[in-house]
């Protein structure tokens, strides 16, 4: 059984239920799990934590959550009309086309699930703060670790709503609605929250695995800093060099040597994870990228016990920015002929086409359109779920945050090294294309930005050379694409509503942050919707 799984089973059977918005503040989280006789001690940690950190596990990669809400309104992945279906009711062209509503389910759902996790954090505390959980010596290290990952949850609201109450304590008594923070208010109190608490918090990579310890914090503030002009409309690239360069002097961390091994069933032993939300086939369910990215024939090719719902796919225009050369290509989408490892037969051939998103112009994608996502590495007889881990933060994001910073700050060449760094192990059969200067980086974005028709070709094209750091930017999609991050990229290189990809046109500036949910305003007179809304 795999070292992660105590901490699983803790969060699973430990909890009684989930919240399903900010507004119900009234109702018991995970209470038994603390009775008032419990003297914890070093070891009874899990027990106290593992329930805050459960529902992440719903957020990250459950139906249309943070996964699908980064990922299906950038320029990498799309969910075309196929001949199993996926119309969904226009959901996922919408997503695509930015033309999501205020009632949309997957802004709606990081929401519920990111408000979940604080409401069961502020539990915990609130006993903690009453006196009814004792802790002694270890209270500082919890106290500290519970706000880490209420910061988290308010990170994830902070870059997708802007605008949302911030809730720090439980009182049943209390039935006063909540009031809304602006963005900026919200910024600032995630970024106190982590500075404040970083003296406390654990410095052990071993021991803290799926856990948000110093270094995981160092890196979540690297990447807030790194966003802080979005957010507040001041740059912090200074405090994210900083940041960075803690969690490299720290030692702690490394590239792995392999890049599937970041993704791999066993991604648990990886050096290179920070944080990871931990999923497991049987004890911790959740990770279902496969199935909704492999066609059902894909099913004799992995010996599954379950059958895939073929649904999602690369967009054409991002594959043909890879280098063929660049091992990620292979490592990250799942191409060409795939066969029955028993009989040899080949079942279906993935093709980089894809006619269309589909749905009011009738265009229905082929069954084998479209690269599927294969980062998260697949074994023999896999079930439903996924035994990978998702790693939220590793340490090549630490390296590129870092490269980013730097070229935004005038040393492109400090940049280009550590660029090189991360890109070395994906060019081991030719190393010389591992090297990139300051110069590259310098240049615009190779990705061939405009409205595909659909037989392929780029009409109306506005190409990618005019992107400033563009080729940064293409560095980043090669690195973490399928990792949820390319939405918030795209915000800041400035194109996430200034360019036209796939069948994707931009609508307005106001679509960098999501809805409020509409049925949350109608129970919070509160809340008032975000701008463009």
């Amino acid at each position: 059984m795999k070292t992660k799984i105590l901490f699983i089973l803790i969060a699973a059977f430990g909890c009684a239920g989930t919240l399903s918005s900010c507004t119900k503040l009234d109702e018991e989280v995970y209470s038994e799990v603390l009775p008032s006789k419990f003297t914890p001690t070093e070891k009874d940690l899990p027990t106290i934590l593992a329930p805050t950190y459960a529902s992440l596990r719903t957020v990250m990669c459950g139906w249309q959550g943070y996964f699908d809400l980064q990922e299906e309104a950038a320029d990498c992945i799309i969910t075309p009309v196929r001949p199993n279906g996926w119309d969904d009711a226009g959901t996922y062209r919408r997503m695509h086309q930015h033309a999501w509503t205020t009632q949309e389910w997957q802004p709606y759902n990081t929401w519920i699930n990111a408000f979940a996790t604080i409401t069961k954090t502020n539990t915990i505390l609130s006993q903690i703060d009453a006196g009814t959980l004792q802790l002694g010596d270890i209270k500082a290290g919890v106290v500290a670790e519970l706000r880490a990952v209420r910061a988290f949850g308010y990170y994830l609201l902070l870059d997708n709503h802007g605008n949302v109450p911030i809730i720090t304590k439980v009182d049943p008594d209390d039935k006063t609605l909540p009031k809304q923070n602006t963005r900026a208010e919200v910024y600032a109190f995630v970024v106190k929250e982590l500075n404040e608490i970083m003296p406390s918090l654990s410095e052990d990579a071993k021991t803290t695995y799926g856990r948000l310890n110093k270094w995981g914090v160092k890196a979540l503030l690297a990447k807030i800093y790194l966003n802080s002009e979005v957010y507040v409309g001041t740059a912090e690239y200074a405090k994210c060099i900083k940041e960075a360069n803690d969690i490299i002097a720290s030692g702690k961390y490394r590239l792995d040597n392999n890049y599937s091994d970041v993704f791999t069933y066993t991604n648990q032993n990886s050096a290179e994870i920070i944080f990871a939300i931990p999923y497991d086939e049987i004890y911790g369910v959740g990770n279902q990228i496969h199935m909704k990215t492999l066609d059902p024939l894909s099913q004799g090719v992995y010996q599954m016990t379950a059958q895939p719902w073929g649904g999602n796919c690369a967009v054409p225009q991002f594959i043909k920015t890879y280098d063929p050369e660049d091992s990620r290509l292979k490592d990250s989408w799942i191409q060409g002929p795939q066969s029955n490892p028993l009989t040899g037969q080949v079942l279906i051939t993935y093709v980089n086409s894809v006619p269309g998103m589909g749905g009011l112009d009738g265009i229905v994608a082929p069954s084998n359109a479209g690269f599927r996502i294969g980062k998260f590495v697949i074994k023999q007889k896999a079930t439903s779920n996924l035994d990978n881990d998702f790693p939220f933060l590793r340490y090549g994001d630490v390296l590129m945050m870092k490269a980013e910073a730097l070229l935004r700050t005038g040393d492109p060449d400090g940049a280009a090294s550590l660029v090189t760094q991360v890109r070395q192990r994906a060019f081991k059969s030719n190393a010389s294309k591992a090297t990139i200067s300051g110069a590259d980086l310098l240049k615009g974005s190779i990705y061939q930005y405009g409205l595909q028709a659909p037989d392929g070709t780029i009409s109306a094209s506005n190409g990618g050379a005019d992107i400033k750091y563009g080729r940064f930017l293409d560095e980043l999609g090669w690195e973490f694409a399928a990792e949820a991050h390319r939405r918030q990229d795209l915000i800041r290189f400035g194109i996430y509503e200034t360019k036209q990809w796939f069948n994707h046109s931009p609508k307005s500036p106001t679509r960098s942050l999501f809805p409020i949910p509409q049925d949350e305003i109608a129970k919070n007179p509160n809340l008032k919707q975000n701008p463009g809304y």
